[in-house]
C-alpha cells in the first residue's frame, strides 16, 4: 500500500440515489469513500427521474421495499431540510376490453395497499375529466400515492453521509478493481488508489462494467431508455391537482405539472450505458395513445429528455454479496423503482454489508433476500 492510498471500510462506486443512500446508511458504522465517474453527482438516471411513490408499482419484492420506505419519506431525518413528498394520487385505467387487467392488478396489490380502489368508468372520468368516457372500462385509484422531490432526497443523503465522515470523490471513474488477501484496491483513471475490504457496486447502468473491471461476472443488466416530454394542459393551471394518469398496459403516462403535463411513452428501448437522448418516434407514439384516450389535444412538445432504467432479467434487484468474490456487493438493477425504494433498499444493503440480518420490518412485508441475491441472475 502506498502512503498516498486512501483507505476506508467500504468503497461505494456510483453517486446516484443507490450510491449516496447506501453510503448514508453505512456511514454511521463504517468509514466510507464514494467514487463517482462524473463531475456531477446523479448526472444520469437519478437526475432525470420524474419520481413518484407508488405502492402498487412493481412485483412483490419491490412493493415490500416501497411500502417499507413510506415512513422515511413522510418523516425524514434531520439532514433532509425540506419536505420530500407531496400528495399525488394515481389513476391507472384500462380501455374497453382490458378491464380484467385492472381488476387483476387490484387483487394483487390489496395485501400491501389496502386503500387501492377499483373504479368504474364514470368515476375515472370525474377524477380526470380529459379521459374519453367511451374508451375507458374501469380504473384503479391509489389515493395515497406521492410525488417525490428527487433533488431534496439525493441532497439529504449526501449531507447525511458527509456529516458522518463519508468522502465523496467526483471525476473518479474506476479503471481497475483488484482483490488482495483481504482488501480491494480501486484505481481510478487518474491513477488514484482507494483501498477497503468491501466494495459496493452501485453504478447503475454501468454496474456490470464495474464488475468486469473487478474480474467479477456480470449479472446481465439491461439498461433501457425512458423518454420524457412536456406538453401544455388545455385547462392551464386548473389541472395541476389532478391525479397522475397511467394506462394499465403502460402505453403512456401523463402527470400534471403546473400548467403542463409530464408525459412518457413508457418506452423501454435497449441502450448501452450512455448519456441517453429522447426518442422522437416514441414521443409521437405516445402522443397518438394520449389523443386516442383523452381530449388533451397535444399540439406541441415544449421540452424532452431521457434517462436509463436498468433491470435484471426478472426485474428484481441484484442486491447482496457476489458468491464468487468475497467483499464485492451488488446494489444494482433497480430499474424504475430505485428512488421510491431508496430508503428501505439502503437499509437492507447496509445490513447485508455489515453482516447483519435483513431489517425485520421488511421481512414482515414479504421481503425475501434470496429473491434479490445476485447469484440467481449471474451471467455465464
Amino acid at each position: 500500500m502506498s502512503a498516498s492510498d486512501t483507505t476506508a471500510d467500504v468503497i461505494v462506486v456510483g453517486g446516484g440515489i443507490a450510491g449516496v443512500s447506501v453510503a448514508y446508511e453505512l456511514s454511521g458504522s463504517a468509514r466510507v469513500v464514494l467514487l463517482e465517474m462524473e463531475s456531477t453527482l446523479a448526472y444520469h438516471t437519478t437526475g432525470r427521474s420524474a419520481a413518484l411513490f407508488l405502492e402498487t408499482y412493481g412485483g412483490e419484492q419491490i412493493r415490500a421495499l416501497t411500502t417499507g420506505s413510506r415512513s422515511f419519506f413522510e418523516q425524514p431525518p434531520d439532514h433532509f431540510d425540506s419536505a420530500l413528498v407531496s400528495p399525488r394520487p394515481l389513476l391507472e385505467f384500462g380501455v374497453v376490453g382490458r378491464g380484467h387487467l385492472v381488476e387483476s392488478l387490484h387483487r394483487s396489490v390489496l395485501p400491501l395497499v389496502a386503500d387501492a380502489e377499483l373504479l368504474d368508468a364514470d368515476r375515472c372520468c370525474e377524477l380526470f375529466s380529459l379521459l374519453r368516457r367511451d374508451v375507458v372500462e374501469c380504473g384503479m385509484y391509489e389515493p395515497r400515492a406521492l410525488a417525490l422531490d428527487v433533488a431534496a432526497l439525493h441532497q439529504g443523503f449526501v449531507r447525511g453521509a458527509r456529516s458522518n465522515g463519508t468522502e465523496i470523490v467526483r471525476d473518479s471513474a474506476v479503471a481497475a478493481l483488484e482483490r488482495g488477501a483481504s482488501t480491494w484496491t480501486a484505481t481510478t483513471r487518474d491513477g488514484s488508489r482507494f483501498q477497503a475490504p468491501v466494495v459496493v457496486d452501485a453504478a447503475g447502468a454501468w454496474a456490470d462494467v464495474v464488475a468486469t473491471a473487478a474480474g467479477v461476472p456480470g449479472v446481465g443488466l439491461r439498461p433501457l431508455r425512458r423518454t420524457i416530454f412536456m406538453v401544455a394542459s388545455p385547462l392551464g393551471e386548473a389541472s395541476r391537482d389532478w391525479p397522475n394518469l397511467s394506462d394499465v398496459e403502460e402505453s403512456f403516462y401523463a402527470n400534471p405539472e403546473g400548467a403542463q403535463f409530464l408525459c412518457s411513452p413508457a418506452d423501454e428501448t435497449p441502450c448501452a450505458p450512455s448519456d441517453a437522448k429522447p426518442d422522437e418516434l416514441e414521443i409521437a407514439r405516445a402522443i397518438d395513445a394520449i389523443d386516442a384516450t383523452t381530449t388533451l389535444g397535444v399540439r406541441s412538445v415544449s421540452s424532452s429528455w431521457a434517462g436509463l432504467r436498468t433491470f435484471t432479467a426478472d426485474r428484481n434487484f441484484a442486491l447482496g454479496e457476489d458468491p464468487e468474490a468475497p467483499g464485492f456487493f451488488w446494489l444494482a438493477g433497480q430499474g424504475g423503482y430505485g428512488i421510491q425504494t431508496a430508503p428501505a433498499t439502503a437499509r437492507l444493503a447496509a445490513a447485508l454489508v455489515l453482516g447483519r440480518q435483513a431489517p425485520p420490518d421488511l421481512v414482515d412485508r414479504g421481503l425475501d433476500v434470496e429473491r434479490l441475491a445476485p447469484r440467481r441472475v449471474m451471467s455465464s
